[in-house]
């Protein structure tokens, strides 16, 4: 049985109908609890954990999120589409990801002309 929402074959017994939908368990967590990019109270702990685990730059990162941090510093900024198309991500993935990176204070997003663009914090 396939998932829905990211098209990926599932046992039947992985699978969770979520208002309606047929989904496997990654994308009924991700919609049940979306990820959220601008929430001090993250930000404040996941530095506190950092200082205290002596985490500096991309220490403690997953490989994802060292890629998309090494993809952004070496463009500067970049627009949301070129990131998911440059590392082949889902916008789930990135979604997901990208909240750990803003969390840590490395990069931030903003808009330009209607744009989502991302760069270092």
């Amino acid at each position: 049985m396939k998932c829905e929402r990211c098209r990926v074959e599932f046992d039947e017994k992985e699978i969770t109908n979520y208002k309606g939908q047929n989904l496997c368990e990654d994308c009924c967590f991700d919609l049940m609890n979306p990820p959220k990019t601008c929430d001090p109270v993250a930000v404040s702990s996941t530095l506190n954990i950092r200082k205290e685990l002596g985490q500096k730059g991309t220490e403690g990162l997953s490989d994802t999120q060292k890629k998309i941090y090494s993809l952004v510093t070496e463009k500067g900024s970049i627009s949301h589409e070129d990131i998911l198309k440059t590392l082949n991500l889902t916008i789930q993935e990135f979604e997901r990801e990208f909240a750990v990176l803003r969390h840590c204070e490395l990069l931030r997003g903003f808009k330009e002309k209607g744009k989502v663009y991302f760069t270092k914090f």
